[in-house]
């Protein structure tokens, strides 16, 4: 990867084949953490301009006016579609996310299984590098643990199984998060199904994620101290 300009340029080998690892179990959370884990390790050491603005699911650090993103084809239909306990939990997750003064990493911003290929067990392939992000690495591993389960319409794991991605993410990195790394961990893991449910309400989906953040969000904010 190297900057060109304001543009942040990277080259990916051609793998083609494998197969999607499905499920959203705490056993198949834990193979996706440690792929994760392996490659926050290795962007650790790329030193490249910040890829701002954050992919716009990830991007609850924005400085638009209200509460999110400027996202025009968003934007421009009737917000009263949207749920009123999906906008509170996104403004509860939103505001603990900015009070934290955790530093920057860059990380991989749409970890879903769509987007991962395995072969004999072991991984093979992690596309969609165009959706890089800039933040706290606890934020970017907490967002993961939400969504690693997402073989296609958007969804959210359930709570024991981002538990289980969190707890295998910090064995394999080899440092136990803190106490506020573990709260902003869990926050971000709502923000990304916030932003999804916000897009089915819009747009007359069925409510996945909207569903799925009604019945976690009590929870997650909680361990989220938010």
């Amino acid at each position: 990867m190297d900057g060109v300009g304001s543009l942040a340029v990277h080259a990916e080998e051609y793998r083609p084949g494998g197969e999607v690892l499905r499920g959203d179990s705490p056993d198949v959370a834990e193979r996706y953490a440690e792929v994760f884990a392996l490659l926050m390790a290795g962007l650790a050491d790329v030193r490249v301009a910040p890829p701002l603005p954050n992919p716009r699911w990830a991007r609850w650090d924005h400085a638009d006016p209200g509460l999110w993103p400027s996202i025009a084809v968003l934007d421009e239909r009737d917000q009263r579609a949207v749920p009123a306990h999906v906008v509170e939990t996104a403004a509860r997750v939103r505001a603990r996310l900015r009070a934290s003064g955790l530093p920057c990493v860059l990380g991989h911003a749409d970890f879903e299984a769509q987007n991962l290929r395995w072969r004999g067990g072991e991984v093979w392939a992690v596309h969609d590098w165009d959706s890089l992000a800039w933040q706290p690495e606890a934020a970017l591993a907490g967002a993961a643990s939400g969504t690693f389960a997402g073989a296609g319409p958007p969804t959210l794991a359930p709570i024991e199984s981002s538990a289980a991605f969190l707890a295998a993410y910090e064995e394999i990195r080899g440092r136990r998060f803190t106490a506020e790394e573990r709260e902003i961990a869990w926050a971000a893991s709502l923000w990304t199904a916030a932003h999804n449910a916000r897009w089915e309400a819009l747009h007359g989906d069925a409510p996945v994620c909207g569903d799925a953040v009604r019945a976690q969000a009590a929870e997650r904010l909680r361990r989220g101290n938010a």
